[in-house]
């Protein structure tokens, strides 16, 4: 028991250093190639990486490429068009505003990190959606298991003064 006690102390001492260093994980979108790995390889499940959306690049579009009504595509069916990069866990949802445009919301709750969505929205739309590491939810592990296994070396630590990195703004 004092064993686990102990344990526990100095984990949450190597947890609070390495947030005092002063950095904290996170996805560069510049780099992200929305590979899946930040959803299975976050030592948390579900994972602390969510899709956020970027309100001043969106276009608020009727037919948005990283949203689609999950209904009208069968589950059993795969492919890589634009229709089938779409949300499995239906965390996005929209809102019609007026004329042709929708706003989109993402349920961090439901989110689990996967990226179909931002791939849809970057392959074919204006890449307002983007993956962030949720630092509420993170650990910040001095070693990032996601950032060991990411292809295109796109998590790094940045500065916690400015922990997200948002597309088409300059850090």
């Amino acid at each position: 028991m004092a064993f686990l006690i102990i344990g526990g102390g100095v984990g949450s001492l190597a947890l609070r250093r390495s947030t005092r260093s002063g950095e904290v994980w996170q996805i560069d979108p510049a780099k992200c190639t929305q590979c899946g790995k930040c959803a299975t390889s976050c030592v948390l499940a579900p994972s602390a990486v969510k899709c956020v959306h970027s309100f001043k690049i969106c276009g608020y579009c009727k037919l948005c490429f990283g949203y689609f009504e999950s209904e009208s595509i069968p589950e059993n069916l795969t492919g890589t068009s634009a229709e089938y990069q779409r949300c499995p866990t239906n965390a996005i949802s929209r809102r019609f505003i007026e004329g042709p445009y929708y706003e989109y919301k993402i349920n961090q709750q439901k989110c689990v990190g996967c990226g179909l969505c931002v791939r849809g929205c970057t392959a074919y739309g204006n890449g307002s959606f983007q993956l962030q590491i949720s630092h509420d939810l993170c650990k910040n592990c001095n070693q990032c298991n996601i950032a060991r296994v990411c292809p295109s070396q796109a998590i790094s630590r940045v500065s916690a003064a400015t922990p997200y990195l948002i597309k088409g703004r300059q850090s």
